[in-house]
């Protein structure tokens, strides 16, 4: 349920230790905060303490612009690694896509009912295939073709663009190019990527054929962040379903672009609801 007023977010990481809980809510509630959500978890193998706490900005003892300098005595001694939020700052969210365009219809129509707090400042493609369903949203459509050859400059000129629209974040709705190193280090744990969960196994131009030539029982879909290793980047959200021989290739292609739209949309919703701590290559996610 989302708040009818602003509130602030706080995401913290530290090592797990007694009373880490205590000193949180306590920091919050003696600077007249009401906490109207508290989630944690402690990774018990690693000793990680991970939390989201969310509460009220009406009546709170200070702004926010001195947070940092007010919760340095909590956070300096426990080793805490946090960042802060603002529900009502509406992230700017860019989508890169090529020929497929089945996520992008399904953003696109979630963006238009209000369903994310978002703003979608552009699409890049590196087709033109979908500026006239991007342009009929009233929306930006940048066609960047990429080549070998020019790819580096092609990158350059995509980054310049999203520089330029200012995006939180860059979603990856079935962008069948591969991003340079470059690109991945401009916006660090920013970009989110889907594909289906076949990989390793039947990688390739026409994993559905493989994997119904191999007779698969499930198939699924896979959301992550984008690191320079390819597809190994922190998980946000997988979902499968079953199948049986009674499917065909073209049953498994329907089915398994219906996975995609929905592993998506949850990893963008749990994103721009800042849900996600990132923690050495897996992610903690509080949905």
């Amino acid at each position: 349920m989302t708040p009818s007023q602003p509130t602030a977010i706080l995401l913290v990481s530290c090592p797990d230790q007694r009373g880490i809980v205590a000193a949180l809510s306590a920091f919050i509630t003696q600077h007249n905060g009401n906490i109207i959500a508290l989630d944690q978890y402690v990774d018990s193998e690693e000793s990680a303490f991970f939390a989201r706490m969310e509460w009220e900005l009406d009546g709170f003892a200070f702004p926010l612009e001195q947070f940092a300098a007010r919760f340095e005595p909590v956070a300096r001694p426990r080793r805490i690694e946090w960042r802060l939020h603002l529900s009502d700052r509406r992230l700017r969210m860019a989508v890169m896509v090529s020929r497929q365009a089945h996520c992008l219809y399904d953003i696109l129509a979630r963006w238009e009912s209000g369903e994310w707090p978002i703003e979608l400042s552009l699409v890049l493609s590196n087709h033109d295939d979908h500026r006239g369903l991007v342009e009929r949203h009233g929306l930006p459509f940048h066609h960047i073709p990429v080549e070998a050859a020019t790819k580096a400059e092609a990158e350059d000129r995509q980054i310049a663009l999203l520089k330029q629209a200012n995006v939180d974040f860059i979603v990856l709705a079935r962008y069948m190019q591969i991003l340079g190193p470059s690109f991945v280090q401009t916006f660090p744990m920013r970009i989110l990527n889907i594909h289906h969960s076949f990989l390793p196994a039947f990688a390739g131009a026409h994993p559905y054929r493989a994997a119904h030539d191999r007779g698969v029982k499930i198939i699924g879909a896979t959301a992550h962040f984008v690191t320079e290793k390819l597809d190994e980047g922190p998980i946000i959200e997988q979902d499968v379903i079953r199948v049986s021989h009674r499917q065909g290739v073209d049953d498994l292609v329907r089915l398994g672009r219906d996975l995609e739209k929905i592993v998506l949309s949850r990893a963008i919703y749990w994103h721009v609801h800042h849900r996600i701590l990132v923690y050495k290559n897996r992610t903690v996610v509080f949905s």
